[in-house]
């Protein structure tokens, strides 16, 4: 199993939950964005800068990503591309997308999209904290013992 990390907006907080695993599990990693984004020094790790322009980290994780493997990414519509593949993917906050609710998620992303786009004013997601990196590493643990 590769595990590939989406770069755009990941946050500070799960960066050593992280590295912790690859390190104890000698994960093969590659975090892949359009600036340098540093999750931490390791052997495993390999860091990969693409153009800048929207999508190209997520279109170059989809181009990379094998069944089996493991996509940590906030982006609803990449992981759904992941899924597809029969591979996995986490949100920054402990979410495990699978077949049975990608799709789900998606529509309330793009339905949210949709009211955005009228001029509704919807406020965005709650700040990124402790608890949710505590859910993070929990799912995150359980992924792991399961498929390593």
């Amino acid at each position: 199993m590769t595990l590939y990390i989406d770069g755009d907006a990941f946050p500070n907080l799960i960066k050593p939950i992280v590295l912790r695993s690859i390190e104890r599990l000698s994960i093969t990693t590659k975090v892949i964005a359009n600036k340098k984004i540093n999750v931490g020094k390791s052997k495993h790790i390999e860091y990969v800068i693409v153009e800048q322009g929207a999508d190209e980290a997520d279109h170059r994780i989809v181009e990379l990503c094998k069944k089996g493997d493991l996509v940590i990414t906030a982006d609803i519509p990449l992981a759904d591309r992941i899924i597809s593949k029969d591979a996995h993917a986490i949100d920054h906050r402990g979410e495990l997308y699978s077949i049975d609710n990608i799709k789900q998620y998606l529509a309330m992303r793009n339905l949210m999209e949709s009211i955005r786009e009228s001029g509704e004013m919807t406020g965005g997601p709650k700040a990124f904290g402790g608890k949710d990196a505590h859910a993070f590493a929990n799912q995150l643990n359980a992924f792991l013992a399961k498929h390593c």
